[in-house]
């Protein structure tokens, strides 16, 4: 059975009057061998814990972290790199987990200076959900340096709606014209300048990089060299000639992917059993538990005390 992916956006492509029912699917799909990390010898699983820095003694204990364990994977990021054990931790066996409803969003505006924001405030500035994808201008295709393209979608017509025609028509104007749409619409929470251009037999959509988010190469390097003779620049360009070729796609592979891959395979009478993890009911430290009963019985006594002295 022919496996259809998931469309990421549902809207539509708008011209002048027209509105035109489509739909994005992602147009490519990383093959790239992703390990995970697991102990040596035991192959249980290496897991990453959200640890404060500083005294712990302000974080609550894991038993109040109550978000389900789905929405938990959903807001879990990948660490920027190996963890490293600061001292200002103390002892790791004191370091108590932070659960996700103490845990905010922050950004340094300078060292050692942090603000914060909680999920409101970013609701109340971002951009109004719309499905609309609407052209601001049609452009050349060439003028457009590939540096500008993120990621790529197709842009496919809704069925059964009487999308193909006018896709069709927008399709063959812009193939024959050499143009793209330019335009803006909003996916998950955030606005996107995107590029819609034809390709083969369908449309694609291609986000953008904004221009401020383009490194200029005159930063890098002067290009403070002469300008190279006559000679040498005809004979790089027979170089050039005799490596000519018409691009196709499907003759560059991954090699180290193959290589990897067949690697793994041949260790697979090494293949370590997995152990099933045990299901561990979170409780409160004790060290925790027995403070607040110390706190507990002098608030008793004190009340009691207190009580006393108003029957006395």
């Amino acid at each position: 059975m022919l496996f259809m992916p998931q469309a990421v956006w549902i809207g539509h492509l708008s011209f002048g009057l027209v509105n035109i029912p489509v739909k994005l699917y992602g147009a490519t799909s990383p093959r790239s061998v992703r390990f995970h990390q697991y102990e040596a010898g035991s192959g249980r699983r290496i897991r990453y814990r959200r640890i404060a820095e500083g005294s712990p003694d302000h974080i609550s204990s894991p038993a109040d972290e109550t978000l389900p364990e789905p929405l938990q994977r959903e807001a879990s990021v990948e660490p920027a790199s190996e963890p490293q054990v600061s001292e200002a931790l103390g002892d790791p066996s004191n370091d108590i987990e932070v659960p996700w409803e103490q845990i905010v969003k922050g950004f340094e505006l300078e060292p050692g200076r942090v603000v914060t924001v909680d999920p409101e405030e970013l609701e109340s500035i971002a951009p109004e959900r719309s499905r609309e994808l609407e052209v601001e201008q049609f452009v050349d295709l060439r003028a457009i340096d590939p540096v500008h393209f993120d990621k790529s979608y197709y842009v496919i017509p809704q069925p059964g709606v009487g999308a193909e025609r006018p896709y069709w028509l927008l399709y063959r104007a812009m193939e024959a014209g050499g143009k793209a749409a330019v335009g803006r619409f909003v996916m998950r929470t955030k606005e996107h300048l995107a590029v819609v251009r034809p390709t083969e037999q369908a449309l694609m959509l291609h986000t953008l990089f904004y221009a401020d988010e383009i490194r200029e190469p005159k930063t890098l390097w002067g290009r403070w060299v002469d300008e190279p003779p006559e000679e040498e620049l005809r004979m790089a360009h027979v170089f050039l000639e005799a490596l000519a070729a018409e691009w196709q796609p499907a003759r560059h592979r991954d090699e180290y992917r193959e290589r990897l891959l067949e690697l793994l395979h041949k260790k697979v009478d090494e293949a370590l059993e997995v152990p099933e993890p045990e299901e561990v009911t979170p409780t409160t430290p004790v060290v925790d538990l027995l403070e607040a009963l110390r706190a507990s019985v002098e608030a008793a006594k004190q009340a009691r005390g207190n009580d006393q002295k108003e029957t006395g």
